[in-house]
């Protein structure tokens, strides 16, 4: 029964992510800016005032800075067709001087056991008459305007509704709480309610600036070092590491490998190509050894397994989006679990 149960919830979050990731984007914005929205009541600025001015000048640099990296982004967007060519046309060079490779000597030998294959099988009866029609619908720019719009209209509802539902968390604040805290009974239950609520918004609040202050961190090292090393466009891939910074051992490979391309097309040597890729895992190895596991607490600390599976399965379920949102929804999960009596196990197994 409890296995019918957990597959029924795994099938419900692959296809409710529509619904589900604007919820979690959004609740994990407010565990990020309920600081700075209470720190401007504390100054007697009104909860939705401070909410509005939080949430809108949050959404108003993300707009002035990527207005501001845009001309770099299209730069980038221009060259990958051509970067595509030009490592084409290296790697049929190097098989020209080469030869064939052990992987094309395999394909040829698979191609010409499926020719015998089909040689040897029995021809399909035909049916006399009877003439095949294979009809081709033919290709319009409308229906690939239209669905490119239905894409865009999709991502922009999100939007709007994790806009919106991140400004009612934050105006709405402890009202959740203070519902829970009077359905208990005791004055004892309601204070220890109280305490288990703080600590895991707490523990929450902290895992989620450390993320996203040492993104940032790796985000500016990223950008000065290729700047320094001539790499074109190093704001672009700046912001890249940062983003996928938060994604453990895949993000920053991801960021290594686009950048040994880079350089190896830029610079056209294997040294440089080495040299831009071991300055970029430099930087998030420094970031991952030292200032990461400073900023937080062992109590905050993730299992490696646990990091990798909770990648593994949120990429699969919600893709781009889940692979991103992974660790701090794990972290969430492990937060719950240690101060609840019944799930302190899974917190265990989660935790180091």
């Amino acid at each position: 029964m409890h296995v019918i149960a957990a597959c029924g919830a795994v099938v419900m979050m692959r296809f409710a992510a529509p619904l589900l990731l604007p919820i979690v984007l959004s609740v994990m914005l407010f565990y990020m800016l309920d600081p700075v929205v209470d720190w401007l009541e504390r100054w007697h600025v009104p909860r939705l005032l401070a909410t509005v001015v939080v949430v809108f000048g949050l959404l108003g640099a993300v707009g002035v800075g990527g207005t501001a990296l845009w001309p770099q982004i299209d730069s980038v967007l221009m060259k990958v067709p051509q970067g595509t060519e030009q490592l084409r046309r290296t790697f049929r060079q190097q098989r020209r001087v080469q030869g064939d490779s052990a992987l094309e000597r395999i394909q040829a030998a698979a191609r010409a056991v499926d020719s015998a294959a089909a040689e040897a099988g029995t021809p399909t009866a035909k049916s006399p008459g009877v003439t095949k029609v294979e009809i081709q619908q033919p290709w319009r720019v409308s229906d690939m305007l239209w669905t490119g719009g239905l894409g865009a209209l999709g991502i922009l509802g999100q939007g709007v509704t994790v806009l919106f539902l991140t400004i009612f968390l934050l105006y709405e604040d402890d009202s959740f709480k203070r519902k829970l805290v009077a359905e208990m009974e005791s004055q004892n239950s309601k204070r220890i309610t109280v305490r288990i609520l703080n600590d895991i918004a707490t523990q929450i609040e902290r895992f989620i600036w450390v993320q996203a202050l040492t993104s940032v961190a790796v985000a500016i090292a990223t950008w000065l070092a290729l700047w320094w090393l001539g790499i074109a466009e190093p704001m672009v891939w700046g912001v890249l590491a940062g983003v996928l910074n938060i994604v453990p051992y895949f993000g920053p490979l991801i960021v290594t490998a686009g950048l040994a391309i880079v350089g190896y097309l830029q610079f056209g040597t294997l040294e440089m190509a080495a040299l831009v890729a071991g300055v970029a895992l430099a930087i998030t190895t420094i970031e991952g050894m030292f200032l990461t596991p400073h900023l937080l607490s062992r109590a905050a600390s993730l299992n490696h397994v646990a990091i990798f599976l909770a990648i593994a399965f949120w990429s699969w379920a919600w893709g781009v989006p889940g692979m991103l949102l992974a660790v701090p929804m794990l972290m969430v999960m492990k937060a719950v679990c240690d101060h609840v009596d019944g799930l302190k196990s899974i917190g265990k197994f989660v935790g180091q």
